[in-house]
């Protein structure tokens, strides 16, 4: 999905630096220690799945995200149990990012032990009940689950393995048969509605006592609202990476808009397309509270494991604080709209060949 993709990474935002600050003295607040996620900081989000990229899942993503004091976030489609997850994170914040099936059981399942083994929050994904047509995918049969790889997460679900018994599924035996299951069971191909979110929020909220609920996937200003008017505590502006509708709008130029409609309601944060640290800091500036990082640390991961993931995300880290300096801002709360000018939309095409 090209013609997505790419409006991500080419948006029109530029950055305006400032001259003769005094920067050496500027104070990252991705540096602190808390136990809540603070403006500024670039965040490991959900990609599922690890386990096609290292043969230790999402382990070495969670121990580098503990070891760097940045928030992670854990896919429903992980390839790693929810507990050894949170085992390797250890008492850093944790999202836990749901695709919710249509069995109640088995989402209430899910919750629970994700708020049992110390998630934060709780991040429902929209976007994804059904996968979009990813050509890439298709031609190199990229479908890991029907291969029984990396359905870890709900195969270690007490509920699941109700279903897979009732089915007569042995996981051991088949794993192909039991990993298709379990993704047939969060990739559905059936709708969902807003009218299920009251009971998702509440089931939630009931079950952790009242941690904060969000909402992934959103980037028209008719959904940001009604996110809001249905309570949930945040919003995650994104496209999926550009992986689900051809031809959506860049989460960017979204962002804008949904900032726009309901910034002093909701807590923004942002998702798509970030390479570096001036997407970073367009973000930022647009209004998101902070920023997800997913497509980056995948690379390093498939290199070279946790020693990749470290490398990427110091990295990152690096390019941001030396941002900082270079663009003349003392501290992450100058960057606001006022750092940045735009040129008019007008997404370039490039040609793309089919490689069905």
């Amino acid at each position: 999905m090209i013609s997505v993709a790419r409006p991500n990474r080419e948006n029109f935002w530029k950055v305006v630096p400032n001259q003769y600050e005094n920067t050496l003295e500027h104070f990252s607040d991705s540096r602190l220690t808390r136990s809540q996620p603070n403006r500024g900081e670039v965040p490991l989000f959900n990609t599922g799945i690890n386990k096609i990229y290292h043969p230790l899942g999402e382990l070495p993503v969670a121990t580098i995200a503990k070891e760097l004091n940045l928030p992670y976030c854990l896919s429903t489609a992980g390839s790693t149990p929810i507990e050894d997850v949170a085992a390797a994170n250890g008492t850093s914040p944790r999202f836990y990012q749901l695709y919710m099936p249509h069995d109640d059981e088995l989402t209430i399942s899910l919750l629970t032990r994700a708020h049992n083994s110390g998630f934060t929050a709780c991040i429902l994904t929209t976007d994804t009940w059904q996968l979009g047509w990813r050509h890439d995918d298709i031609a190199t049969g990229n479908y890991a689950f029907y291969r029984g790889i990396g359905a870890d997460l709900g195969l270690s679900d007490p509920v699941f393995r109700k279903r897979l018994a009732a089915a007569g599924i042995d996981a051991v035996k088949q794993p192909e048969v039991a990993g298709a299951m379990w993704i047939d069971s969060i990739w559905h191909g059936r709708a969902h509605s807003w009218g299920k979110m009251p009971w998702l929020i509440k089931t939630w909220k009931d079950i952790s006592g009242g941690k904060p609920f969000c909402i992934k996937g959103i980037q028209s200003v008719d959904d940001a609202k009604r996110a809001v008017e249905v309570g949930c505590d945040g919003i995650v502006v994104s496209n999926h990476a550009g992986r689900q509708v051809d031809g959506a709008t860049a989460s960017l130029d979204a962002l804008e808009n949904i900032v726009e409609a309901v910034g002093h309601q909701t807590y923004i944060m942002y998702d798509s397309g970030i390479r570096g640290a001036s997407d970073v800091a367009k973000a930022l500036a647009i209004g998101a509270k902070f920023v997800w990082v997913g497509r980056l640390w995948v690379w390093g991961l498939s290199i070279m494991g946790e020693a990749g993931v470290r490398h990427v995300m110091k990295s990152l880290l690096a390019d941001f604080d030396i941002f900082m300096n270079v663009a003349g801002f003392q501290k992450v709360e100058q960057i606001d709209r006022s750092a940045l000018e735009s040129h008019p939309r007008g997404y370039a095409m490039i040609a793309e060949r089919s490689k069905l």
